[in-house]
């Protein structure tokens, strides 16, 4: 992928991951009681959903242009969303950034919730997939 295609995938899936966190994070919000000791605000969600496409976009452009993680790039996908999520959730929760509701379903091994938890690797894998990478993921998945 040239550097110009690899920018504008990068801009298409921003946007991908912008929305899809914002409708993420706007319904899983109920299963949260505060964050920072008040509410959870319009604009404490779109913090959260410009933090996440922030992330989503790096992942992206260090997959795809660092030639060790590009071969395996869905694996490498999931397996560093999936372990920035646990450790942002266990770092929150320690220090008491936000808690959960009792409605929040948790993993019992990880002690995190479990829509927080799967949020970045299933929506970067959506945002990846909705910009044009369905060859790949198909091989990924099988």
């Amino acid at each position: 992928m040239t550097p110009q295609a690899t920018a504008k995938r990068a801009i298409i899936i921003f946007g991908l991951a912008f929305g899809l966190n914002f409708i993420w994070e706007y319904f899983h919000a109920r299963l949260y009681l505060h964050y920072r000791g008040g509410p959870i605000t319009e604009l404490v969600l779109l913090r959260a959903t410009l933090l996440d496409a922030l992330f989503i976009t790096g992942l992206f452009i260090a997959v795809y242009t660092i030639p060790f993680f590009y071969k395996n790039r869905w694996r490498w996908t999931i397996l560093f969303s999936f372990a920035a999520a646990v450790l942002l959730e266990r770092y929150a929760l320690a220090t008491g950034r936000w808690a959960y509701a009792n409605a929040m379903p948790l993993i019992p091994l990880l002690k995190t919730g479990l829509t927080p938890t799967i949020q970045l690797a299933l929506l970067a894998v959506l945002a990846f997939r909705l910009a044009g990478e369905k060859k790949a993921l198909s091989k990924f998945c099988g």
